[in-house]
């Protein structure tokens, strides 16, 4: 890799005071599972990396008036067997359990996931699907407006995230179809139903976490795995690659979304 500085602030202040004195090619360091791979090939060049590891309070979870409250600091194994989660909202604890091998789900977190925006990452189906809400050291963000794109969100440049706030659903699951050598999603579907909605979020499938509004109008008359008979999504949009085809993935987008509503119980 490129030689390049190490910063450890211990605050989110001093963090974001240090990435903005380095300059533009700066980068922050949460988890790492994509940065240091990408440091060691030689993929990135930054002047500066600056660790979170040592600030304090982000790796904390606690209710939120109808949410969750997960910092952004929290491995994806803590999610996975965090009581609270299991109990509140399990679906995204089997999600974090899901995600990558051990040694990925020890390390990497959930704020360096949804910052990172990989189109075929877990996380980014929940966010959406859970009304999730974006926290950052400047501002909350809508779930629904945080992914603006293959690996592109609306943070601005040095904006930390810092926690996560996920609303509680009636019911909730998350099937995804794994590729088996990354267990990256191919297609992931969560499906979440609210009181006044139901919400179907996909990742892996398209170049950026979306919602399907056809499948959602007919579970919110009728949440069972039949009321999406009929209902196919386009594959004009959709990734196509060495791992599946676009249609492919626009049919597993129908086959998991049933199985998520049945898994819902």
């Amino acid at each position: 890799m490129y030689d390049f500085d190490y910063k450890r602030p211990t605050s989110v202040a001093e963090a974001a005071a240090t990435l903005r004195k380095a300059g533009e090619d700066a980068v922050y360091l949460a988890g790492g599972q994509t940065l240091i791979p990408a440091l060691k090939l030689r993929l990135r060049k930054p002047s500066v990396v600056v660790d979170l590891g040592a600030v304090k309070g982000l790796d904390s979870i606690a209710e939120n008036n109808d949410g969750l409250l997960i910092g952004a600091l929290c491995a994806h194994a803590s999610v996975a067997g965090d009581k609270l989660v299991k109990n509140r909202i399990p679906a995204l604890a089997a999600l974090a359990d899901g995600i990558g091998d051990p040694q990925v789900r020890n390390r990497g977190t959930l704020g360096g996931s949804i910052a990172n925006a990989d189109p075929a990452a877990d996380y980014p189906a929940a966010v959406v699907a859970l009304r999730a809400d974006v926290v950052t050291d400047k501002r909350n963000i809508s779930g629904d407006g945080f992914f603006s794109g293959l690996f592109e969100t609306v943070l601005e440049p040095g904006e930390i995230v810092t926690a996560v706030k996920f609303r509680v659903p009636e019911k909730a699951a998350y099937v995804k179809f794994p590729n088996p050598a990354s267990r990256f999603a191919l297609v992931g579907v969560f499906v979440a139903k609210f009181k006044d909605e139901v919400r179907v979020a996909v990742t892996g499938a398209g170049a950026s976490v979306f919602r399907v509004a056809e499948m959602e109008k007919a579970l919110g008359k009728s949440f069972k795995a039949v009321a999406l008979d009929g209902i196919a999504v386009p594959a004009d949009d959709l990734n196509s690659d060495l791992h599946a085809a676009a249609d492919y993935r626009a049919h597993l987008v129908g086959v998991l979304a049933k199985r998520a509503v049945a898994a819902c119980g």
